[in-house]
Order: structure tokens, then sequence, then C-alpha cells
């Protein structure tokens, strides 16, 4: 656990030393409710429109934070001289998948509390403490697909790859999952669709955790299945990665 932590420490440290990208993952999502939430009196001004879009925003930051992190972060980490060297050591891969694991989390809660301390401010949207006790184990449960999702990217491509990857599978995914507006204004096909997307499985479970919104009986499968099948893919892109280089 003390390799982890000092791992977790060493990754946050080389981002927080580049403040473009810190504040690139921590104030994206809280200019988007800025730029698209605060102006519009209709959902700015009505308490339920304005939770569910808080609620939305959030997940946004959690799959951008998890695929900006852990997609380009693991790549860059293996274009450096210092990565081979530290998988030649008897530690194992263990500490330091535990220590991205943490630093990750670290980067989901500095770009989750922005927008729900400003919320409440600056809309009439509704967080009560209970609420967010609820929405936090939430969100982490719902980050999973994002975060071994964002493992496969970086060990499976470079980091010219990794970075427009990452994009072209959040914007869409975001989209479709009811990120940017609310299913409810969605076709028929697009709605059925977008049940299968673990981006509308985590909007449902988050707006759930802040509102009295019924949940699909599908969200925690069609999650579950997801965070199964990025787990899967990410393992194999680690070692197919350890078994090209390091053969």
């Amino acid at each position: 656990m003390t390799l982890a932590v000092q791992h977790a420490r060493l990754l946050f440290l080389e981002t927080a030393r580049v403040p473009i990208a810190l504040g690139f993952n921590v104030a994206f999502p809280t200019v988007l409710m800025l730029f698209f939430v605060v102006p519009n009196g209709a959902i700015a001004d009505d308490p339920r429109a304005a939770t569910l879009a808080t609620a939305q925003i959030t997940v946004f930051a959690v799959m951008n934070a998890c695929l900006l992190n852990f997609g380009v972060g693991v790549a860059e980490e293996r274009a450096r001289a210092w990565d081979p060297y530290l998988r030649t050591l008897p530690a194992g891969p263990a500490p330091r998948m535990a220590g991205r694991l943490l630093n990750g989390f670290a980067y989901i809660l500095l770009a989750v509390i922005p927008v729900a301390v400003l919320a409440p401010l600056l809309t009439e949207a509704q967080l009560p403490p209970s609420a967010a006790a609820l929405a936090l184990p939430v969100i982490m449960l719902a980050s999973l697909p994002f975060l071994f999702g964002g493992f496969a990217i970086g060990f499976s491509m470079s980091i010219k790859g990794a970075l427009p990857a990452a994009q072209a599978i959040m914007f869409p995914m975001a989209f479709a999952g009811g990120l940017f507006l609310p299913p409810d204004t969605f076709p028929a096909w697009l709605d059925t669709a977008s049940h299968a997307l673990p981006t509308r499985a985590a909007r449902e479970l988050s707006v759930w955790a802040v509102s009295d919104a019924s949940v699909s009986p599908a969200a925690l499968p069609v999650l579950g299945g997801w965070t199964l099948a990025t787990a899967v893919l990410a393992v194999w892109a680690y070692r197919r990665d350890e078994g090209r280089r390091f053969r």
C-alpha cells in the first residue's frame, strides 16, 4: 500500500506541474456548466432540470478524467525510459496499478467537486448532503468502465493515437448517453440504442442518486457488462504490451 501511495503521489505531481493539463482535467466540466447550464434560464431556474443537468455533467467529468488520465496518461508513461525500468522491479505491476487508480480517483473528485459546489450557488439545483453522500459511491461505481477503457487505450496505443482515440470515444458516447441533451429529447431509435451504453447507465444511476427519478432495470447489468468487458480488454492490452516490449 505504501508503494501504491508513492506511485499515486508521483503521478499526481507530474500532472500538477503542468498547469494547463491539470486545469483542463479539473475545469473543463465546470466550464461546460457555466456556458451551457447557468445562462439557460429554462434549466437553471428549474430545480429538477438544474439537478439533472448537474448529474449529467458530473458523469461527463468522470468520463473525461478517466479516459484522459488513464488513456493518454498511461500512453505517455509508456513512452518514457522510466517505464521499462519500473517493470523490471520485483514489486510487480500491482502497486503501480493501485497508484494509478488512486490518482485517477483523486482527479475524479477534483473534477466533480467544483460542479457540485457551484451548481446550487448559480442555479436552482438541489443537492442536499444526503444526496451527495449517495451520489459519491454511485459516481465511483459508474467510473469503472471508463477507467478500464482508459487503461485499454493507454496500453494499446502510442501517445499520438491515444489522445484522438479517447476523444473519438468520449464525445459520441457522451452525446448518445444523454450527457449533453436529456434522453427524452432523443428520437425513439436513439433512445433505445443508448440504453446499451455505459454513459446512459451511468447517467441514470447518477440522476437517480440526486433526484426522485426512476432508474432503468437495465442500468446496473449494462454497467456491469461494460465494466467486465473493458477490464478484460485492459488486461489483454497490458499483457500484449508486456509481451511485445519485454519479450
